[in-house]
């Protein structure tokens, strides 16, 4: 699980939870018709903006990913893929069939050199794969940021809305103040909503999506030179290209 997604909106959600106790209680910061502006228009924008297929995948991916961890760092997949070089190296790919790992594309990528699948075929395959997947992941992310910018602007169309009616009933002081409500909540909400949860979100998506991306074509060159029987050495000096210089001297210092 990824902790800091989780901590972040914890702290931001005790924040907020605070304040409303210190001011007198949640009662006065409910309002109905600025839960339906909006719950009603971030949903009706979203629907304009997104066909239903990908908000159907996108959203429950969006959030599964953001508040997930990959199970091997580019590091250990970089030992994993030297391994994995190396029983091929020693026993051919027949005994790659008792090998598990818990990566499931590199575990793809082991099933296509067990099988003897050819050069081309393991890499459209496993390339189309990866773009697939971060295509849609993508989507997740654009979804999330577009009901991020949509939601201030609906608490703004909200307020609008409440001054208006607040201003159309000057001469009966009794429904000024459900009126002003509407107004001042709308923007609470379309704040918080953008602001603490979808926006922040879409930002740990993309950077989940180029993870991932550096991760896959990692995988992916690990296993065609391993298809080209290069050796445990010659692959792990070259997947090392996609390390970040404190990662390498961290594998340097490892090993």
């Amino acid at each position: 699980m990824d902790l800091a997604t989780g901590v972040g909106l914890a702290i931001g959600m005790g924040v907020v939870t605070t304040l409303i106790v210190l001011g007198g209680g949640f009662g006065q910061y409910y309002d109905m018709h600025a839960v339906i502006v909006i719950g009603g228009g971030c949903t009706a924008a979203t629907i304009i903006r997104f066909p239903f297929s990908a908000m159907a995948h996108g959203l429950p991916m969006g959030a599964k990913f953001a508040f997930s961890m990959r199970k091997m760092h580019p590091r250990d997949l970089i030992e994993e893929i030297a391994k994995i070089a190396d029983v091929v190296r020693k026993s051919g790919p027949m005994a790659l069939e008792s090998v598990q790992v818990d990566d499931a594309f590199l575990a793809q990528g082991i099933r296509f050199l067990a099988d003897g699948y050819d050069r081309d075929f393991i890499r459209d395959t496993m390339e189309r794969d990866r773009d697939n997947f971060l295509q849609r992941l993508d989507e997740g992310q654009k979804i999330y940021r577009h009901i991020g910018d949509a939601a201030p602007a609906w608490g703004m169309i909200g307020t609008l809305v409440g001054m208006v009616q607040m201003f159309a009933n000057m001469e009966d002081p009794s429904k000024l103040g459900p009126f002003m409500a509407v107004s001042l909540l709308a923007t609470l909400y379309g704040a918080l909503v953008g602001n603490l949860f979808c926006l922040p979100l879409a930002d740990k998506l993309h950077l989940k999506l180029e993870e991932e991306d550096i991760s896959r074509t990692l995988i992916i060159d690990g296993i065609l030179q391993i298809r080209d029987a290069k050796s445990p050495t010659i692959v792990k000096e070259m997947l090392l290209a996609y390390l970040s210089e404190h990662d390498r001297h961290a594998m340097a210092e490892a090993a």
